[in-house]
């Protein structure tokens, strides 16, 4: 299967069936294994806070979701449980949030300090949008890398589904943070309503366009107490599309690491990151958020590992990819793309 980073191309590999599906999974893990190779690299995500400004028609921490009982982890409380990560082979300490400031920009800038000091992990952020002053500052703190899904390449159908928000704003910030030489991750969710194959092929091509280092997707679900809580995902009758993506996604962006996000669980329980895993995906993230918090940070149903300590997603992780004849990364993990810091 020769590779050709075209929308026609993207759209033929979106459509296989039968024994062309097949070939695209084994392309796409070849792919995998020849860029990046069969090591996976754990990330811890410690969800600190579930305040959020926003008001995302389908996500569980929404603004105006008035069951949820907001929380902002103390930064001894991060501290402490970042500081056990490195003995579980966590590389990575992700600090996920709502988008707004549930612990102030410069106070998050002090954590990212001592987690650098007092651990040696890398530290990777993901808390929305955010001036370049302030990822300018994170980054003079010792953060290695920003998060930032665009979530849809359609910028009508980012409008519809975030209230206030635009999909113009968020790829200023994700150049923003590509200019800073800040190792840079983005993605989508695939199937969201509305959205058809084509869109699904520009999500991919976008991502390719941005030269991302790191490319997180997973389906699209919504969360029971949001606007969206009846509407199915766009390819409900073809489960099938979300490892094509993943596969098509891969090949299309042969050096990214991308993750077997916890979704894929939540669709195929018990599967869904072990196949995503053998389809492209070389990094796995286990929720270590302290299970008081953990249960509070739910931004879709059917979430795995909400009732799991912290050492105990990690220890399954280890099991999950020395099942499937993976090893487990050593190092950072950072990016193969070895992007260079400006002025270099």
């Amino acid at each position: 299967m020769e590779d050709e980073y075209t929308r026609e191309r993207a759209l033929e590999m979106l459509g296989a069936a039968g024994e062309s599906l097949e070939e695209l999974y084994r392309h796409a893990d070849v792919v995998r294994k020849n860029h990046v190779g069969d090591e996976v690299f754990i990330r811890g995500i410690i969800e600190f806070s579930n305040i959020c400004v926003n008001d995302c028609l389908y996500c569980g921490i929404r603004a105006s979701n008035r069951s949820v009982a907001r929380y902002a982890m103390s930064s001894d409380e991060i501290l402490v449980t970042a500081r056990g990560m490195s003995a579980s082979l966590q590389n990575t300490v992700v600090l996920q949030s709502g988008e707004t400031p549930g612990i102030a920009d410069d106070k998050l800038g002090l954590i990212i300090k001592r987690i650098k000091r007092e651990t040696g992990l890398a530290v990777t952020v993901s808390v929305g949008n955010r001036s370049l002053e302030t990822y300018r500052y994170w980054q003079e703190c010792g953060m290695d890398r920003y998060f930032l899904r665009f979530e849809t390449s359609d910028a009508a159908l980012f409008t519809r589904l975030h209230p206030g928000s635009s999909l113009e704003d968020r790829l200023c910030c994700l150049e923003n943070l590509r200019g800073l030489g800040v190792q840079t991750g983005s993605g989508f969710m695939i199937g969201l309503p509305g959205e058809t194959v084509g869109v699904l092929a520009d999500n991919i091509l976008l991502c390719r366009r941005f030269d991302l280092d790191m490319i997180g997707i997973g389906p699209f679900i919504p969360h029971p107490d949001t606007p969206l809580c009846a509407t199915k995902n766009a390819y409900h009758d073809e489960p099938a599309m979300f490892f094509k993506a993943l596969a098509t996604l891969r090949i299309f962006n042969p050096d990214a690491h991308i993750p077997a996000t916890t979704a894929f669980d939540a669709v195929f329980p018990g599967e869904g990151r072990n196949l995503a895993l053998q389809r492209g995906a070389n990094v796995f993230m286990p929720n270590v958020t302290p299970v008081s918090y953990k249960k509070k940070y739910l931004l879709y149903p059917g979430k795995p590992s909400v009732d799991e300590e912290p050492d105990e997603c990690a220890t399954a992780a280890v099991v999950r990819i020395k099942s499937l004849g993976r090893k487990v990364g050593r190092g950072p993990g950072h990016s193969f793309k070895r992007r260079e810091q400006p002025g270099q």
